[in-house]
């Protein structure tokens, strides 16, 4: 396993890369290096050196995603972005607020929540998983646009089932239809090439603490310039009342939400470059590698379980959910035994009725022979 930059327990077959990331020891080194330089003058840290700090961590960040700086925010996770976009919009009874039913757990409890508060509607698009093509994700979504839709919550690739929706064409149909688009790319930034201008969307969330690999607590908000003026933080503080004219007020808010652990973002300058530098060809070999090896586990694991693969090869990056075939005991039961007794990392996913996803991540540590204990331990259950 090629660990040696990561602090990963040896003895563990961590196949989660997706939940929550992993660092690698030159950021956290760097990490450590800025905390220290914080607490040897934190007046001056915090009131004179961050904010110029953010300002360069964000253009490297922007370069990378390719968008305009400015127009970027940091925030600690994706699920804050998603939470800071709807509690920020106006909605009014019989708005319709159009999710899938891919979404992720804590943003639907944001929406219910916002639905709930304001009276508007929450409309659910249904992908089926398995599938076969585009058309089934990009068909149910535009099935469910009438002239109440306000916001589509779409995302990028998917937490449960590891689809990378065709975000482009989405965003582009949604806009000629006068639908803003929400996006949760949790998952996106380090998993596949990113370009927000493409793109296209209003509003675009995204974590760098996953495939990234920043230290956690590490995520942005884009936010298309003529929208700026209507999104507030969840945290309202300095900013909001500031008389400078130097600098948009979206940054005046978003950069100075209270005294916290800002160096999170400002290493993840340094998670681009360490984690660009594993192939002679860059973040290209990364992904090309992290792709291939997904797609070979997902494969062998199908193989030996005799399961048809679940989406085309073009929807994966560098995850895989995989449909199991009936269980002989629970799903806690399975990730109870996964990772007590046979020391494997690995979300067991509910999906449906009585279905259950194993979902598998490939990062630069992982190889093809831990997806092969995998298995084998899989078909004890199967």
């Amino acid at each position: 396993m090629n660990n040696s930059l990561w602090l990963l327990n040896s003895n563990i077959t961590f196949l989660n890369h997706g939940s929550y990331g992993a660092t690698p020891i030159p950021v956290l080194n760097y990490q450590t290096y800025l905390r220290e330089k914080l607490e040897q003058e934190p007046v001056d840290f915090m009131a004179q050196q961050l904010e110029p700090l953010l300002d360069e961590a964000r253009e490297k960040l922007a370069n990378f995603i390719n968008i305009d700086s400015p127009n970027i925010a940091f925030i600690p996770n994706a699920t804050f972005g998603v939470n800071t976009v709807l509690r920020s919009l106006y909605f009014k009874p019989g708005d319709e607020i159009l999710i899938t039913n891919h979404i992720y757990n804590a943003c639907l409890n944001t929406v219910e929540l916002v639905a709930k508060q304001t009276g508007a509607k929450v409309i659910i698009a249904s992908i089926p998983f398995p599938l076969t093509s585009l058309e089934q994700i990009i068909n149910p979504i535009l099935d469910k646009v009438s002239s109440r839709t306000k916001i589509t919550l779409i995302d990028h690739i998917t937490s449960q089932t590891a689809l990378i929706f065709p975000l482009e064409y989405l965003v582009k149909e949604l806009s000629q239809r006068g639908v803003e688009t929400l996006i949760d790319g949790a998952h996106a930034p380090g998993f596949l090439p990113l370009n927000l201008r493409k793109i296209g969307a209003t509003y675009y969330t995204g974590n760098c603490h996953k495939w990234l690999c920043a230290p956690k607590g590490a995520a942005f908000l884009y936010v298309r310039p003529d929208k700026q003026s209507q999104i507030r933080p969840l945290i309202i503080s300095h900013g909001a009342n500031s008389t400078r004219s130097d600098r948009s007020r979206f940054l005046l808010e978003f950069d100075w939400m209270g005294t916290n652990d800002y160096t999170p973002y400002l290493c993840i300058p340094k998670a681009i470059e360490v984690m660009g530098n594993l192939f002679n060809n860059g973040w290209l070999g990364l992904w090309e590698n992290n792709h291939l090896l997904a797609r070979q586990g997902r494969d062998i694991i199908c193989e030996r379980l005799n399961i048809c693969l679940p989406c085309p090869d073009e929807m994966i990056g560098s995850m895989a959910s995989i449909p199991l075939p009936k269980l002989s005991v629970s799903g806690d039961k399975l990730y109870h035994d996964l990772r007590e007794e046979f020391k494997i990392q690995i979300p067991i996913i509910p999906w449906g009725n009585e279905q259950y996803l194993v979902r598998i991540s490939a990062q630069f540590y992982n190889n093809l022979e831990q997806y092969e204990y995998l298995i084998d331990v899989l078909s004890r259950y199967c």
